[in-house]
């Protein structure tokens, strides 16, 4: 609506200069003593009204630039407050996350450091049966395999029979069981 009625404001503003502009004109209307910044004008009052059109509209540029110019600063302004508040919160709520958290490991040290072993004395952690998995173990899945004893000669593995692959399919591993590298 604002466009609407600033166009409309524009077209009635060029209107009345081209009718002030010509029906100016002529020695009926001559400028005798006019000068600006020390130059004289001569000529008609229409082509004074025409200098006078175009400087207000120089004018009309250079403070649209300068408005133009502060609302895109403003708006930056604006867009940076906002972003710096909702750091301000995302900040306040990892710290409070964090605080609960180092709470609830100290609370879990206190109480495994009192309560008593089986043996009588008191874990705190330098146990190794209380340890977890280690890092690598929890990212990749891996258990610590339980220790068997090397298996002696007398009880060699029995060769495990494979099955076989469905007729038209070539077999991808030779059959018979696998001599172990050595």
């Amino acid at each position: 609506m604002i466009v609407i009625v600033g166009l409309v404001i524009l077209v009635a503003a060029v209107i009345a200069g081209v009718t002030g502009v010509l029906a100016n004109g002529g020695h009926a209307h001559e400028v005798t003593h006019f000068a600006v910044f020390g130059y004289h004008v001569t000529g008609s009052t229409g082509t004074l009204f025409l200098y006078g059109i175009v400087i207000g509209a120089l004018g009309m540029l250079g403070l649209s630039m300068l408005l133009a110019g502060a609302r895109r600063t403003s708006r930056r302004g604006r867009d940076a407050r906002r972003g710096l508040a909702q750091s301000r919160r995302e900040t306040a709520a990892v710290s409070a996350d964090r605080d609960d958290l180092i709470g609830q490991r100290d609370i879990a040290r206190g109480s495994t450091a009192s309560t008593p072993g089986g043996d009588g004395a008191a874990r705190n952690g330098s146990d190794p049966g209380l340890r977890g998995p280690s890092l690598s173990e929890r990212l990749f899945g891996r258990r610590p395999a339980a220790a068997q004893p090397a298996p002696s000669a007398s009880q060699a593995p029995a060769p495990v029979a494979q099955p076989e692959p469905p007729a038209g399919q070539a077999a991808a591993v030779p059959a018979g069981p696998l001599a172990p590298a050595q």
